[in-house]
């Protein structure tokens, strides 16, 4: 194992024993690294990597924090890797959010409040029955955001968040070039809010599966 490896792994385990609490100021740079058995540069490299993933704080003149630790914040380095995926793997992240995302809408349909719906009855009917296929695809994120959160799993949100962003330019693509689209789209988005309205959580997330199965449909027979 490498020395910065070794390091982050000592850290880590303080961490993972509840010796280093969310929110806790690690000792001095010297006694942890006296405590840890490593050296004072090894320390630095695994404090700054685990700063790059949001597991810790350096906070200049302060010293340095353990996060949150709040799934949100960890799940964006998530994020950050998502953004080097390659276009031939778009269908793979799409089969991920084919999983995800409709046990996500099912638990929305009982959790989700009346004034949700109305937000998201209200997004909709301000997109209209002819819109850009811009401005389709970030209502589309946002709708599906809204419900996702609304499932009331943080962690399920962060990871669908995450994975949102390598499939949207091929929504845009299937918008542009796919007869329909759009007005399919819009009646899919309608058809899962009726679901969400009459709490029927087998129906949103067969809905929520449809949805996202025709883009992945269209997208794997044009490559």
């Amino acid at each position: 194992m490498a020395v910065t490896d070794e390091a982050i792994e000592k850290i880590k385990g303080m961490i993972v024993s509840g010796a280093l609490g969310p929110g806790d100021r690690l000792p001095k740079e010297s006694e942890l690294a006296a405590g840890l058995g490593l050296s004072r540069n090894s320390l630095r490299e695994a404090v700054r990597a685990l700063s790059l993933i949001r597991i810790l704080d350096v906070r200049q003149g302060d010293g340095t924090y353990v996060t949150s630790l709040d799934p949100q914040l960890l799940l964006e380095a998530l994020s950050f890797v998502v953004d080097f995926h390659r276009d031939d793997t778009v269908l793979e992240f799409l089969a991920v959010r084919r999983i995800l995302e409709p046990a996500a809408t099912a638990m929305a349909a009982v959790r989700i409040s009346e004034q949700q719906l109305d937000a998201l009855t209200a997004q909709l009917d301000r997109l209209g029955e002819n819109p850009s296929v811009e401005d389709l695809v970030a209502c589309d994120l946002e709708f599906h955001r809204g419900i996702v959160h609304s499932s009331g799993n943080s962690v399920l949100c962060s990871l669908l968040d995450g994975l949102s962003g390598p499939t949207t330019r091929a929504r845009i693509w299937r918008g542009l070039t796919q007869e329909d689209a759009v007005a399919r789209t819009l009646r899919e988005h309608r058809a899962i809010l009726t679901a969400l309205r009459d709490r029927d959580a087998e129906a949103a997330r067969s809905w929520a599966t449809v949805h996202i199965a025709s883009v992945e449909q269209w997208l794997r027979s044009t490559l």
